[in-house]
């Protein structure tokens, strides 16, 4: 009597690998609009940040000889002047001499930035500071211009794309013969997909550390990961100062429509109100609390180039001076810095900069400098080479996944599951990790598995589309 010849089995690593890749693909099938999208608004936001200004191009000005510039409230009223029964938000001082001042006003719904020369106060140009390229790409890059549905949706594809770094880490890290100059380094010697698969595999190697650190800076802007379970424990106590009463407003109000402005550390952090006998010795007793005498008090304590004095916007409110990277001011996060003045008796309220930061704002401040490319010119130009690294990598996925696909079939051709799941533990433990981490991410990831083991497994008309 014959024995039936048992197929040897695949090895579990294998196995696991087929579901490692079968993740890969699905995690990128979400994920590869959305990465395109943010790379290209990304390279629009960059060339702003790193080459030019969040407004526009840079406008400057001449510089008459041994001439001062005119007080700030003269400067002031000539940009009052165009938009008349407008509120001023916020004076930007000039990041150099032959630099524009900035003036932020609002009217009727509208927020507009006007450059004035510093020294004639003439009108030099006006800016719509929702209208900016630089604007539009960063609505695009946090919401879709979808409010909350588009910043949940990305958030979605943040966590999934964190996904696709650990699996596709996992598939090309070199085992069973494979070299490490194998993935270090794409072998153009291949032809067709076999070309592309290496070089995919070299890029994303050699990008997965950068990328990683930009889902994560990216992910702390979101709605619920960021807004909800990262920031609140991340931002600067309001407790540390002393006796000092606070209001129900926070930083984020700081903000004059446009591009973000305020410190991570800070949005969540309750401004002090002014009115009361708290505070340190701030502007000279009895010297006006006004525009003029605020922005000359800020030079004295330090803060030169550009930086901000923000007026206060009622009876309790207090002006604040600021100078940080998330407004583009300064090159380096180390040195942020925000002082709220009581608009009453002159009087610092309240001050914080980095040192002042808990670790989390610290790493924070840091990694969204990075993140923006606020470094200087080469973290500009590094932000260039990742943006384009991951439009690469999302075509080359694509090209990979045609020229795998069956020839004239229109199938999705996912990776094929395995009969057997070994190491289905290690598995799990991975997808309750990334659940807990990533709430959003993980409650879709558990409704993809769910649908594929339950529902494409028992429809062969619907798992032969797919595989």
């Amino acid at each position: 009597m014959n024995t039936p010849i048992r197929q040897p089995q695949a090895p579990a690593a294998s196995r696991f690998h087929a579901v490692a890749w079968r993740w890969h693909f699905y995690a990128g099938l979400y994920v590869v609009p959305f990465l395109l999208m943010l790379a290209l608004t990304g390279l629009v936001m960059v060339f702003f940040t790193g080459f030019q200004t969040r407004l526009g191009p840079v406008v400057t000005v001449a510089v008459p000889a041994q001439a001062a510039p005119l007080p700030v409230s003269q400067q002031a009223a000539a940009a009052l002047e165009l938009r008349s029964q407008a509120a001023l938000l916020e004076y930007q001082a000039p990041a150099a001499p032959d630099r524009a001042s900035w003036f932020v006003l609002a009217r009727d719904g509208v927020t507009e930035a006007i450059a004035v020369d510093p020294y004639t106060a003439r009108v030099l140009t006006l800016v719509d500071k929702d209208q900016t390229w630089f604007a539009w790409a960063e609505k695009i890059h946090g919401t879709l211009l979808l409010g909350d549905l588009g910043d949940r949706l990305i958030e979605i594809a943040a966590g999934f794309g964190i996904v696709m770094i650990l699996t596709g880490l996992y598939l090309w890290w070199p085992r069973g013969g494979t070299r490490w100059a194998q993935v270090l380094w794409p072998d153009l010697r291949l032809k067709g997909r076999q070309w592309w698969r290496s070089l995919h595999a070299s890029v994303g190697f050699w990008l997965s550390l950068v990328l990683l650190l930009f889902l994560l800076t990216g992910l702390s802007w979101t709605g619920v990961w960021g807004g909800k379970l990262v920031q609140p424990w991340g931002s600067f106590p309001a407790a540390k100062w002393d006796a000092v009463p606070t209001s129900d407003a926070t930083h984020a109000s700081l903000r004059t429509g446009g591009p973000l402005q305020v410190p991570w550390g800070l949005e969540q952090t309750p401004l002090p109100v002014s009115g009361s006998i708290a505070g340190t010795a701030g502007l000279p007793a009895g010297q006006p609390v006004n525009l003029n005498s605020v922005a000359a008090f800020a030079r004295q304590i330090g803060f030169a180039g550009q930086h901000h004095v923000m007026p206060p916007k009622d009876a309790t409110g207090v002006y604040t001076l600021t100078a940080n990277t998330m407004s583009g001011d300064l090159g380096r996060p180390t040195q942020d810095r925000t002082v709220h003045i009581d608009q009453y008796s002159g009087r610092v309220l309240a001050e914080v900069s980095y040192a002042d930061y808990p670790a989390m704002a610290k790493a924070m401040a840091v990694g969204i400098a990075l993140h923006q490319g606020d470094l200087g010119l080469w973290n500009a130009g590094l932000n260039v080479l990742l943006c384009l690294a991951i439009v690469f990598l999302c075509v080359s996925g694509i090209v990979m996944w045609w020229k795998r696909r069956p020839a004239g079939q229109w199938r999705l051709a996912a990776p094929p599951l395995p009969r057997e799941m070994p190491l289905w533990k290690g598995g799990a433990v991975v997808m309750c990790v990334a659940a807990l981490a990533f709430p959003l991410t993980g409650a879709v990831l558990l409704a993809v598995l769910l649908l594929d083991g339950l529902v494409v497994s028992r429809l062969p008309a619907l798992r032969s589309a797919l595989n």
